[in-house]
């Protein structure tokens, strides 16, 4: 289930590696290699990415401490083969927040080649064959590794501050552009720039017989479509709570039953996701992918209460349901149980409810003004 390799943690944020890593490393090791012709060259390749990983993760983690600052939740930064992301918990409330936020992460990449610059010109090393050293690769040397890291991360804050979201230069777009239009309009409009600029980065991938860049289309383009789609649901149903979307009648389990009797539940009452509750109190919570791979690496007489989520965080009716659509997502969870103030047990308020809701606010005919006709 979990695609992910969990480093270390920084203030809270773990630092995860997706399990699709090594791939890059793998190419850098071959690429360089073919370049140098030896096993140094190879060397220098995995070097150079580790290396770059690095300022990445030194990028997002400013993203990640503007949002704490702001009061943002950070559950975590996942690197991948195409570049890192730093997972908030929730959207900034205000577009300057979310301006800063997203300045961040490049101004740290700006810092970095200044102090990078100084230390190259304290060496005697000039500017011009800094870049020179760069342009020809001059053998697998400490100075060809300090150049490549030096453009790769001027790169990185150039790249990043495209006006195409979800890239920064696009959340940075959408934060300007919410200061006058409303957030959703914001978001079409920067998202729309992000599609443009993806469908133009794959058309000259494939030109260019370019895969990597190809791979960077496809994530931008799907990203873009996806995080407008997300907003204009949040847009809508802002307004909307708890109270309106949940149900009261999900099934439940006890912490005594077994995982084969979770599984039979769940295909009795279609049901995917559970609270786990002793009499009207919630004591846990097992969703629909922790089931699956518990019976999986679990005999089927393990109990509930062994695998279940203990401290999974209920929401209450009147909360909002745009933020307990965000938290879904970001959670990758189908379903949060609903309590009372005195941590009553109600039901349960699934991903599939509020799409529901969205849909029929959305079907609603506009109420039109006036006064009814003699």
């Amino acid at each position: 289930m979990n695609r992910s390799l969990k480093l270390f943690s920084v203030r809270g944020i773990d630092l995860r590696l997706h399990i699709t890593f090594p791939l890059i490393l793998g190419w850098a090791a071959l690429q360089f290699g073919m370049i140098f012709g030896s096993l140094n060259g190879a060397i220098f390749g995995i070097a150079a990415i580790t290396i770059l990983f690095v300022l990445v993760t030194l990028h997002e983690l400013g993203h990640s401490f503007a949002a704490q600052y702001y009061g943002v939740p950070v559950k975590q930064i996942i690197l991948t083969p195409i570049g890192g992301m730093a997972q908030l918990m929730r959207m900034p409330e205000k577009p300057l927040q979310e301006l800063v936020i997203a300045i961040a992460g490049p101004a740290v990449n700006v810092v970095i080649a200044i102090l990078m610059l100084a230390l190259a010109l304290s060496s005697g090393i000039e500017l011009s064959t800094l870049l020179s050293t760069t342009g020809r690769l001059a053998g697998a040397t400490p100075l060809s590794l300090f150049s490549y890291i030096f453009i790769s991360n001027i790169f990185l804050a150039v790249f990043n501050l495209l006006p195409a979201f979800p890239l920064d230069g696009g959340r940075i777009l959408r934060a300007l552009l919410a200061l006058r239009l409303d957030y959703a309009r914001a978001t079409n409009i920067a998202a729309a720039f992000g599609r443009v600029l993806a469908v133009l980065l794959g058309i000259y991938g494939l030109i260019n017989g370019s895969f990597f860049l190809l791979l960077i289309a496809i994530f931008i383009f799907g990203a873009a479509t996806q995080e407008a789609r997300a907003t204009q649901v949040s847009h809508i149903l802002r307004g909307y709570t708890v109270q309106q979307a949940f149900s009261r009648s999900a099934f439940r389990l006890q912490p005594g039953y077994t995982l084969q009797q979770a599984a039979n539940m769940a295909a009795y009452s279609r049901q995917r996701s559970f609270a786990v509750v002793s009499g009207d109190q919630l004591v846990g919570f097992l969703p629909h992918a922790l089931l699956q791979s518990s019976l999986r690496t679990h005999p089927p007489y393990t109990l509930v209460s062994d695998v279940m989520i203990s401290d999974i965080h209920p929401v209450t009716p009147e909360l909002d349901l745009h933020v307990v659509q965000q938290r879904l997502l970001s959670e990758k969870l189908d379903a949060l149980p609903v309590v009372s103030e005195s941590g009553r047990i109600l039901g349960l308020v699934t991903l599939r409810q509020i799409v529901d809701l969205f849909r029929l606010v959305q079907s609603k005919p506009p109420i039109v003004q006036g006064s009814p006709s003699a």
